[in-house]
């Protein structure tokens, strides 16, 4: 047996004719801050997670840097359940945060916080993670969004990610984030796309043919020890090791609540609509990666007020054209999937700016840092529940068989992955 059957069996053998189910799934990374300096602050000493985890359970569990929490939402059978979860767990951290007199941030990069303060968690997993990386690892104080969609079908989520990442820059334009790293203007929309790229096997990913060559892929990866298990994959969409579903791992953090959820439709709607050309033998052309980084760049570089190539037209257009034909493009699916209300928020995006937009805006009129990062809190509170009583005296949702061993295995030591 290959070291990656374990992982493929269970969903390789569904029905590659059933249509996906769409279900969403959403991880949030959130920056701990001080309330009086507005810098990172440690929670360590404060055992937050732990508290955290007596109402939330998996939901919420630590990150590398002290400073740093992730949180997740359950299975989402559609994008109401996912709003609702993410404010709910959202507002509950918060909550929890407060009475520890901490708060909480949602952006990819703080604005002036060094990572070289930053403690990291007492996990043996981390620990590892710094052995192996080393000052990339330590230095790695970024913080990010994943939205994982239900393909039960490994084949298919191989031609869906073989399509989609054309479209994983204007995701990421929408996105952007992080303009600043310790207390210096970067000049970049989202700063936090290029730290991760220097961890290996990052960025847009190449062709895959089939699930058979991407299996063949991770297997000689874990053969000659370059990966104790495929979750060191960090691709910006990846088919996830072991949960059913297209991970999209571009994104920067938004910061507020209705922003996520609006991205996290559109990539609902993507998936949805390429399945809906792939089962009638349709396809959007698939593009070569050496020209797919290029519109990446260009939405790292200058984000919604730049430029991305139409490769089909062969020309550049402003990004902000080119999101409202991707929500044209989509259209015919949004009304089956029931989100038109929270795609629409990206037109408001489109008006408002970016996450990044936004915090430079903020900077150019104080001239402040501490400003921004007091403005990324306050973004961050925006629409979550003032009285979240009534959840912190029930779960929302108690931890499933799954959800334990993927946090067992993650505390794993390497070799007893494999």
């Amino acid at each position: 047996m290959r070291t990656t059957d374990a992982f493929a069996a269970p969903l390789a053998a569904s029905n590659p004719n059933d249509p996906p189910s769409l279900t969403i799934g959403i991880e949030e990374e959130y920056m701990v801050l001080d309330p009086a300096t507005f810098d990172l602050r440690s929670h360590i000493d404060m055992e937050l997670i732990s508290k955290g985890r007596i109402v939330l359970h998996e939901h919420v569990k630590p990150e590398m840097h002290g400073s740093m929490l992730e949180v997740g939402t359950g299975v989402c059978r559609n994008i109401q359940e996912a709003h609702f979860e993410i404010i709910k767990i959202r507002s509950i951290i918060a909550h929890i945060a407060k009475q520890n007199g901490l708060l909480i941030g949602a952006a990819s990069t703080h604005p002036f916080a060094r990572w070289q303060d930053q403690p990291i968690y007492p996990d043996e997993h981390y620990q590892n993670v710094v052995r192996d990386m080393q000052m990339l690892a330590r230095s790695l104080l970024i913080f990010g969004m994943h939205v994982h969609i239900g393909i039960e079908n490994r084949e298919t989520q191989i031609q869906i990610m073989n399509v989609i990442r054309y479209f994983l820059p204007h995701i990421l334009c929408i996105s952007t984030n992080s303009p600043f790293w310790m207390g210096m203007e970067t000049g970049l929309m989202s700063y936090r796309s290029k730290l991760f790229e220097r961890f290996p096997r990052t960025g847009i990913p190449d062709y895959f043919s089939s699930w058979s060559q991407f299996e063949s892929y991770v297997d000689i990866l874990m053969r000659t020890g370059c990966i104790d298990n495929p979750k060191k994959i960090w691709w910006d969409v990846r088919p996830h090791p072991k949960f059913p579903t297209l991970e999209i791992r571009v994104c920067d953090l938004p910061m507020r609540v209705d922003e996520t959820i609006a991205i996290a439709a559109l990539i609902q709607a993507i998936v949805a609509k390429l399945y809906k050309l792939f089962a009638q033998n349709l396809t959007f052309r698939v593009y070569p990666r050496i020209l797919l980084v290029e519109n990446k760049w260009r939405a790292v570089r200058y984000g919604l007020e730049g430029k991305l190539i139409d490769f089909g037209k062969q020309k550049e257009l402003p990004a902000a054209d080119l999101i409202r034909e991707l929500l044209e493009f989509v259209d015919d699916v949004v009304d089956e999937l029931g989100t038109r209300r929270y795609i629409e928020y990206i037109y408001q995006i489109l008006e408002m700016g970016s996450g990044a937009q936004r915090q430079l805006r903020i900077w150019r009129e104080t001239n402040s840092l501490q400003a921004v990062a007091e403005y990324i809190h306050r973004e961050t509170m925006v629409g979550l529940l003032e009285d979240v009583s009534p959840y912190i005296a029930t779960t929302i949702r108690p931890p499933s068989p799954e959800a334990i061993h993927e946090k067992m295995q993650s505390i794993t030591k390497p070799d007893d992955l494999v």
